[in-house]
């Protein structure tokens, strides 16, 4: 079951507003950005549209150098086991920069 239970709770106006700023920073609702303190992660902030740009851009050459090894392995020029290998080292690298720009972090507070 996925019930669900209220909590209230009353904070002072700059609490709130610091609430709301760190929020619409990290691109989450102020509950997501709670949720997220609670199991012990910090958010980081949204990255500018550019970062989604160059994720897009690396996803497309990722995936050409993988239409380009399955073509090559099946006429037989290229060195395939090369070209796999530098495929799956950019989709590292793509998954990298993910994981240090968008994943939240784990949290060094004590009262864990």
């Amino acid at each position: 079951m996925n019930t669900r239970i209220k909590k209230q709770f009353w904070l002072s106006p700059s609490d709130a507003a610091e609430l709301k700023r760190k929020a619409r920073l990290a691109g989450l609702t102020e509950t997501a950005v709670i949720r997220l303190l609670l199991r012990g992660y910090e958010p980081k902030e949204k990255p500018d549209g550019r970062f989604y740009d160059v994720m897009r851009e690396l996803s497309a050459i990722g995936n050409n150098i993988n239409q380009l090894a399955a073509k090559a392995n099946a006429l037989g020029f290229i060195d395939t086991p090369m070209l796999r290998k530098e495929a799956l080292r950019w989709h590292q690298i793509q998954n990298e920069i993910e994981q240090k720009v968008l994943l939240p972090e784990q949290s060094k507070l004590k009262w864990e």
